[in-house]
């Protein structure tokens, strides 16, 4: 039997609309959580989810 279980907002911790199963592999995926209205890049293999660190905007000298 396959696993599944919800996809928890990093920012908030609750349960977002999203679910996955044990053979999801997700890679740079926009969740969004409908209670903070945050939106984050996260990887997830096998139930496994990491947040992924945008890098800072840097500003440019002339």
């Amino acid at each position: 039997m396959i696993r599944s279980e919800w996809v928890h907002c990093p920012v908030c911790k609750n349960k977002t609309r999203d679910k996955i199963r044990d053979d999801t592999v997700l890679k740079n995926y926009p969740l969004y959580c409908p209670k903070c209205k945050q939106e984050t890049l996260i990887e997830a293999k096998k139930l496994k989810v990491t947040v992924i660190k945008e890098p800072d905007a840097k500003t440019q000298s002339q």
